[in-house]
């Protein structure tokens, strides 16, 4: 029971001390579409935290300019749109997907195969050099026939 009290009160808490009441839209479907971006918008400051949960200056300014924008009738994709166009991608927690970003993923996974194909190709060059030939082979065991007692 008083877990169920401590969660609601964090709750509580943690939404008061998220928004400024002065800053808050008067429509309420227009403040609740402005607090789900966000937590889709970074804090260039803390950068990782959103600019609901930080308490930097400048996510205060985004969170006013994510109102301004919702009240002016901006859909979710325009207000991205708006913030990456002036922050740049970094300023979304969730990037787009795009070519650029896709090469930053892949390319230490292509890095590390290609160390492996190298890694394995050298093993295989090695092992193919230590080999003997037939003629050495023969000429090894009738060295150690020679030795033996």
């Amino acid at each position: 029971m008083t877990g169920r009290l401590f969660l609601l009160l964090a709750a509580i808490f943690s939404l008061a001390a998220a928004s400024d009441p002065s800053e808050r839209l008067a429509d309420p479907a227009q403040e609740a579409r402005a607090r789900a971006l966000f937590s889709q918008v970074r804090c260039l400051v803390c950068q990782n935290e959103s600019i609901d949960d930080s308490t930097a200056e400048l996510a205060g300014d985004l969170r006013k300019v994510v109102r301004e924008q919702v009240a002016a009738g901006r859909s979710d994709t325009e207000v991205k749109t708006f913030l990456t166009a002036r922050y740049g991608e970094f300023v979304l927690l969730k990037p787009r997907f795009s070519l650029g970003n896709a090469a930053l993923w892949l390319v230490p996974f292509l890095a590390v195969l290609v160390g492996v194909g190298m890694l394995a190709t050298r093993w295989r060059r090695r092992e193919a050099t230590l080999a003997l030939t037939g003629d050495e082979e023969s000429r090894l065991a009738a060295l150690l026939d020679d030795e033996a007692p």
